[in-house]
């Protein structure tokens, strides 16, 4: 009876897992494979989207360079973190010195991976701060070498915990009983440690290369031309000119390697080794072994916290490597953001409810795999699950949860973004959960149910209080992982939902890494404080948990258990009011903006100044993150008010029909659709860094045409088409002034020149320029203006060929009844009030009347003599890529 129960119990628990992931999980999933078989015109079953991608130029090679560098990464990683978790659990090395190896190890965990890039350009690059101390480049940054070394640092945490969690439940009385038997000393090791070690060593290399096949962030900063799939990927969802239909079968190509982990962990589950107790002996005294494994741990530990020690300089210097004074400016300036408070808040609140959420939904799927008899489909399906959790970058999550849950009352809450997360981090938490478990006493529960204990009782009184340290390990890692997670919550955070790890995109897109680092240096001490608040209670308890005796004097422990869960309940039931939307803010008109900095304030002090004052709510997004919003969401769009590439609002429009048309009169120079109107007209220009001209005696270019020249190789910067819509001022002047054929020849030479230097976003050629790893780049002019006007290095030269431009527009969303009124109000005032302003930043007149005369005008004004239109950009693209 007692044993129908408790089965009954299981089956509840897993029914609604298997629903939550249904809903939330599967049914994204099914998203994106109907996405993968649409036709470009949205009717139809089509396989031309496979054809497109697999036959694709670069495709396979880009898959072969991923599964090579995520191989290598997983391969390195996991045996980093045994040989760190070994010395913690078989060495005598000194307590402290474990407890410094156990918080040092995961401390790259607390910092947005946004910001790893940064932080090897900023420590190996030409200029950067290692580079400097030891009197050259140790190696080039880009290419596989950077990846690897991103992808290490990136994942060895996640192994770590693994690894070290793990092998805290191996019973070492087995390595006396194995030499007593005179086992040499390397089948000891084998036996005992090795193959108690050998699933969990299996779903670290699996954790660590799906972790590095899927990230995206790390490829983007140091990936040079050593393609990999999550670029392709980016390109596909987030290029220049999104196809939702291709990159769905680059994300459904993605999941396929899961398929044979999940049979690779089902082999390696027989290898689990159960103890009935922990025995607690002293480890032989070796001084030799102690020193090798403490050297090579602080070695470990050196090398990877050395690549973070750049974050705790650059922002403290007035301009890195230019100005290395200490000031204090950068800080002030992020803290100055009125809405800092607001979305630091946000970030604790969704981090916490995720926490809470996530390790009550590990803890039930581990009881079900690791403490159960449930039939082995329940127990695949979760396995299943785990590890399908694992190959979703988080990219593809966050764009199929908005196909699925635009529309629907989730949409811009804390709420989505609380599951996409739990959803996103489960893997590692439900292993970290299973593998302590496992290593627990079997018949816990049959020992109890023969003393009348209910299964529940079991659970709370017995099996909870021995793994609460894991369990808090569990809360921690969600913790830590929802505060610095970027990816996907870019696709689902509203205006009023925004988390911190979004102002630092916002950030990345103006060029302010200074502020950058200082972003991440708060999310960094926030994780420290909570972390060792966590770690705290987690080793009060840890001789207890290891201590498997049945015992009912565990009620203090659980009883801080049930204290810490239910601060954290408040917490999430406040994150989950405030996730209603904010009564305040519920009238107020919400502008979606591309626009950068100068323009916003333009556009804020324009609003401000005639009546609109408190009356909206302004949130900016990076070009691809707002063009991806407005295709999937159309008019169920949190935003009454967008301003955006005025292509990307073409072809929203032409997807959605969501644009009202203007109720104001434009006087445009030149013919614009009825539902928008130009705000700025954005130019190309050449960026030069003066010193490295000089330090490199490169003569300063005139043309686009001079880019070619091989004097610049390996100086130069610029943007691919397929992905960044700044190449295309490029690829203009070239056409206009060359012809196709012409600017094919010079294309070519521009790309042999910048070779791993061409980059997916318009604003990372002046980041490479500014940061010295370049000498010379393309990309906007009003950025180099700005950086000129600062004082820094930087100059520009207007080309020969021209300074062509691209327009964003203004245009007003169309939600029916729901319209907020005020919109078309906002956007009037912006075009009538705003274009003084915004021109002496953006000097192209664009409107009847408007003087062309700026102090800022470009040297060589002029316009493409076809219309800029998502054909042409796409005839483009194809013209580029047959130069590479």
């Amino acid at each position: 009876m007692m044993k129908s129960k408790k089965q009954t119990e299981i089956k509840v628990i897993f029914w609604v897992l298997a629903a939550l992931f249904l809903m939330f999980l599967a049914a994204p999933v099914v998203q994106l494979l109907l996405k993968s078989f649409a036709s470009g015109q949205g009717t139809g079953v089509t396989l031309q989207n496979y054809g497109e991608v697999l036959g694709g130029r670069g495709f396979l090679n880009a898959l072969g360079n991923s599964f090579l560098v995520s191989s290598a990464s997983a391969l390195i990683t996991t045996g980093l973190a045994f040989v760190l978790a070994y010395t913690i659990h078989y060495t005598n090395v000194g307590n402290r010195y474990k407890s410094f190896l156990r918080g040092a190890a995961v401390l790259p965990m607390l910092l947005p991976t946004i910001t790893y890039g940064f932080a090897i350009i900023y420590s190996f690059g030409k200029q950067g701060l290692l580079t400097r101390l030891f009197g050259r480049q140790i190696f080039n940054i880009y290419g596989f070498n950077g990846l690897l070394l991103g992808y290490v640092i990136y994942t060895l945490p996640i192994s770590f915990m693994l690894l070290n969690n793990t092998m805290g439940y191996i019973d070492k009385k087995y390595v006396i009983v194995s030499r007593l038997m005179g086992d040499s000393g390397f089948r000891t090791f084998r036996m005992t440690v090795l193959r108690s070690l050998a699933g969990t060593l299996a779903a670290s290399f699996i954790q660590a290369f799906f972790l590095s096949f899927t990230d995206f962030g790390i490829p983007a900063s140091v990936g040079g031309k050593f393609n990999v799939v999550a670029g392709v990927l980016y390109n596909e969802m987030l290029g220049s000119i999104p196809d939702f239909g291709n990159g769905a079968v680059v994300a459904l190509v993605m999941l396929i390697p899961s398929v044979v982990s999940i049979a690779v962990l089902h082999i390696l589950e027989k290898y689990n080794v159960r103890y009935n107790r922990i025995s607690a002996i002293e480890l032989k005294r070796s001084r030799g072994r102690d020193a090798v494994f403490g050297a090579a741990s602080g070695l470990i530990l050196l090398c990877v916290l050395a690549v973070f020690a750049v974050i705790f300089v650059v922002p403290f210097v007035s301009d890195w490597p230019y100005q290395v004074s200490f000031t204090l400016e950068h800080v002030r300036a992020v803290f100055a953001d009125s809405s800092l408070s607001g979305v630091y808040v946000n970030s604790i609140l969704v981090a916490a409810a995720t926490a809470l959420a996530g390790t009550l939904m590990a803890y039930g799927a581990a009881l079900i795999t690791a403490r159960s008899k449930v039939p082995p489909v329940m127990k695949n399906i979760i396995e299943g699950i785990a590890l399908v959790t694992n190959t979703i970058p988080g990219m593809v999550i966050g764009l199929a949860y908005l196909f699925c849950f635009s529309g629907s009352p989730l949409q811009n809450t804390f709420l989505i973004l609380i599951i996409c997360n739990t959803v996103h981090f489960f893997s590692t938490p439900y292993l970290m959960m299973k593998n302590s478990l496992s290593k627990m006493n079997a018949s816990w529960e049959t020992t109890a149910m023969l003393m009348g204990d209910s299964w529940v009782k079991t659970i709370l009184r017995v099996v909870t209080p021995n793994a609460f340290a894991t369990l808090i390990e569990v809360f921690s890692y969600f913790f830590v992982n929802a505060m610095v997670t970027v990816s996907a919550v870019i696709f689902l955070a509203g205006a009023r939902t925004m988390v911190i790890t979004t102002k630092i995109k916002e950030l990345q897109y103006f060029n302010k890494y200074n502020e950058i680092f200082v972003l991440s240096l708060l999310i960094l001490f926030t994780n420290l404080v909570c972390k060792g608040i966590f770690q705290k209670l987690a080793n009060k308890n840890h001789k207890k948990e290891k201590a498997v005796k049945m015992k009912n004097s565990k009620k203090s422990v659980w009883k801080r258990a049930a204290m810490v869960t239910l601060a954290v309940i408040l917490g999430a039931g406040v994150a989950g009011l405030s996730g209603c939307g904010g009564s305040a803010d519920s009238g107020k008109v919400v502008i979606y903006s591309n626009a950068d900095d100068e323009a916003v304030t333009a556009m804020k002090n324009a609003l401000d100044n005639h009546g609109f004052k408190d009356q909206y709510l302004f949130q900016t997004f990076g070009t691809s993150e707002l063009g991806g919003k407005l295709l999937a969401e159309g008019s169920k769009i949190e935003a009454d008010l967008v301003t955006m590439s005025t292509f990307y609002v073409d072809s929203a429009q032409e997807l959605n029909q969501m644009f009202l048309d203007l109720d104001f009169d434009v006087n445009t120079l030149d013919e614009f659709p009825s539902y928008c109107a130009p705000i700025t007209a954005q130019e190309g220009t050449i960026l030069v860094n003066t010193e490295m001209l000089q330090e490199n005696s490169l003569p300063m270019p005139e043309s686009l045409k001079s880019l070619a020249d091989p004097v610049y190789e390996d100086f130069l910067s610029v943007t691919d088409v397929a992905s960044s819509s700044t190449a295309w001022l490029l690829i203009q002047g070239l056409i206009s002034e060359y012809g196709e054929d012409g600017a094919k020849e010079i294309l070519k030479g521009i790309y042999k020149n910048a070779g791993d230097h061409i980059e997916d976003s318009g604003s990372a050629p002046l980041k490479k320029v500014r940061a010295g790893e370049v000498a010379v780049g393309f990309g906007l002019r009003q950025q180099a203006v700005a950086d000129k006007a600062k004082g820094l290095p930087i100059d520009y030269a207007d080309p020969v060929e021209g300074n062509f431009t691209l327009t964003e527009s203004v245009a007003v969303v169309d939600k029916g009844d729901k319209t907020n009124g005020k919109a078309m109000e906002m956007a009037a005032c912006i075009i009538q009030n705003g274009r003084e302003e915004l021109q002496s930043y953006y000097p192209v007149a664009l409107y009847e009347g408007e003087k062309t005369d700026s102090a800022n005008q470009s040297g060589n004004p002029k316009s493409f003599s076809e219309p800029l239109t998502v054909e042409l950009l796409k005839k483009h693209q194809e013209l580029s890529e047959e130069c590479k």
